[in-house]
């Protein structure tokens, strides 16, 4: 009788463990995101000439004087090349240096790190995005120890920013998640291709 009781809870067990496996599944697979095919030399001729030599030649701007310093608007903000997804509101903090800056990004498959040692010699670790390989900013190691321990420090040439009332409309809805629940999408893994509407 004990041993029928026994297998039948490890069966419960079993079952909602194939039962949660399938739901986070699905969650995770509803929010993959494939960035849109971009023509890169139509994009860069498009964009002012500050964005092409920050995002191209590795530029930074004046800071206290770009346009996201101190946005304070819920919404994303994107790749100005490639639209790639990278950092989110939810995540931006007032860091005191004139540029942009956030605790995280929104989904570490669209950021790319690499040593930097142009400035003295003195080694930093320049923020480049995965598909249009624009030069975003850098990353620091004094951000808010409450959360990440962070900053991202960017440049606001590099960005575009989709106001969360417009994401749906361009193909950034399973991000809205973020402002539900900042952790829900964090170190995600794409699961399958969705592009953004133009």
């Amino acid at each position: 009788m004990k041993r029928k009781k026994y297998s039948k809870r490890v069966f419960t067990i079993i079952a909602m463990s194939a039962l949660c496996i399938g739901v986070f599944g699905k969650v995770q697979h509803a929010m993959s995101y494939e960035v849109k095919p971009f023509d890169k030399k139509k994009v860069l001729e498009s964009l002012k000439e500050e964005q092409r030599k920050v995002t191209q030649q590795e530029g930074t701007e004046a800071p206290f004087k770009n346009e996201y310093w101190d946005h304070k608007e819920e919404g994303i903000y994107v790749d100005v090349v490639s639209g790639e997804p990278l950092f989110s509101s939810t995540h931006k903090f007032d860091s005191g240096s004139g540029w942009p800056s956030f605790w995280d990004v929104i989904d570490k498959t669209y950021i790319q790190k690499k040593e930097d040692r142009k400035l003295f010699l003195i080694k930093r670790i320049e923020v480049r995005s995965s598909k249009a390989d624009s030069h975003l900013g850098h990353l620091f190691d004094d951000g808010p120890k409450e959360k990440t321990g962070l900053r991202y420090c960017i440049n606001s040439a590099a960005l575009k920013f989709i106001p969360k009332k417009d994401m749906k409309e361009k193909g950034y809805g399973e991000y809205l998640s973020l402002f539900e629940n900042p952790k829900a999408i964090q170190n995600k893994k794409k699961q399958g291709p969705k592009s953004p509407t133009t």
